[in-house]
């Protein structure tokens, strides 16, 4: 036996489906927050300072490194100079003096380069850490912006989530006036094709905007008020109303 139902229950399904589009769009700008993409970006670029940080801090240490060891060399150049002057001084032996002053002429010289090259590094060490830093600076920067993102996005979602949540409350209000029957209907059409229910205006389908046939408007004027139809083509439930244009 066909469904039946009243006119006045049929026309619950409208507003029912309304609701459920509304909740729809909720989510759908939920899912679309401008704020969300730029989030996406941020993460992306997060990751790309990360890894290019990663990278320069284990350049600046490098430098770092052989920065100590020519500073180790230096230390013990000096410590090499002081115990041959040391022994210059306690010694009167013209050879030991002559291989002593000798000594010490190519201790000067390698001290010389060992500092010239001692500056080149701390200059190399000096830019590898001005880089890191303003690597990190940027980071810093990325993070505040990426928290003012997600204040600006969890704002704008308690915006949506009180809609939906009002939505929701309006929805199940009316889906406790709806018959059992056309309701698990109208949730079956909703689950399969997208639409629960359609409203014929004017002869045109609301959920598939197409005019119904000279046939299948033929049938929905020969059904009774209550006889619960079906849009031919987007298999919704068929809401008629004055504004039908029977």
């Amino acid at each position: 036996m066909p469904l039946k139902a009243s006119p006045a229950d049929q026309a619950l399904l409208l507003d029912l489906q309304q609701l459920d589009t509304s909740l729809q769009q909720l989510a759908h700008r939920a899912r679309r927050l401008p704020e969300n993409a730029a989030l996406e970006a941020i993460e992306k670029q997060t990751a790309e300072l990360r890894a290019r940080l990663t990278a320069e801090e284990g350049t600046a240490e490098d430098a770092q490194r052989e920065l100590s060891r020519i500073e180790s060399d230096v230390a013990m150049v000096e410590a090499r100079e002081k115990r041959d002057r040391d022994r210059l001084q306690a010694t009167s032996s013209q050879k030991d003096i002559q291989a002593l002053e000798q000594e010490l002429a190519s201790l000067a010289n390698r001290r010389s380069d060992l500092e010239d090259a001692e500056l080149e590094v701390m200059e190399r060490v000096e830019q590898h850490t001005a880089v890191v830093a303003a690597t990190r600076a940027e980071l810093d920067e990325m993070q505040a912006t990426r928290e003012n993102t997600l204040a600006v996005r969890d704002d704008a979602l308690g915006g949506i989530d009180s809609e939906r949540k009002q939505a929701t409350a309006n929805r199940e209000t009316i889906a406790a006036k709806v018959p059992a029957e056309l309701l698990a209907l109208y949730e079956r059409q909703r689950e399969r094709y997208g639409v629960g229910a359609s409203h014929l205006r004017a002869r045109v389908s609301s959920a598939s905007g197409v005019e119904l046939t000279g046939s299948d408007l033929a049938a929905v004027r020969a059904a009774a008020p209550d006889d619960v139809l079906l849009c031919p083509d987007s298999q919704a439930v068929l809401v008629r109303t004055d504004e039908s244009g029977l």
